[in-house]
């Protein structure tokens, strides 16, 4: 059943949507095209139907990449700020949602990761590490 509507937006505010859960899927991707294209150790993406998806303001500044050759692997970002945005999945009905540029805590958490194999080699989980709230 799907819950209140949670607002999403890039870093400089000029492409906003909004979506309404449960997400399909929420997970941890680990696969080496994630990395590259997050800059970090793993996505943390979320999937709602189309149909749960709404673009609020700035679509017209979004710029995508589809990676060749790859089956569904794309990008999308906001031309001004560079902030990783929501696109739709390529042969399916649904949006792949990068948590982080979410506004509001979704209840939702991740599910699972996926393609831990192919995990950074210097990725260390957090509970192995001490967690600070600032700059040390």
């Amino acid at each position: 059943m799907p819950t209140e509507s949670l607002a999403g937006s890039c870093l400089c505010g000029s492409v906003r949507f909004e979506i309404t859960p449960p997400f399909s899927a929420f997970r941890y991707c680990h696969c080496s095209r994630c990395q590259k294209a997050t800059g970090s150790a793993h996505a943390a993406n979320a999937f709602v139907p189309a149909a749960r998806f709404a673009w609020r303001a700035g679509e017209s500044l979004l710029k995508q990449f589809d990676l060749p050759g790859a089956q569904r692997f794309a990008v999308s970002f906001c031309a001004h700020c560079g902030t990783r945005m929501p696109h739709r999945v390529r042969g399916r009905d649904d949006f792949l949602i990068p948590a982080g540029v979410l506004d509001q805590a979704p209840a939702q958490r991740p599910e699972n990761s996926i393609f831990w194999g192919s995990r950074a080699p210097w990725y260390v989980e957090p509970g192995q590490m001490p967690c600070l709230n600032e700059y040390s």
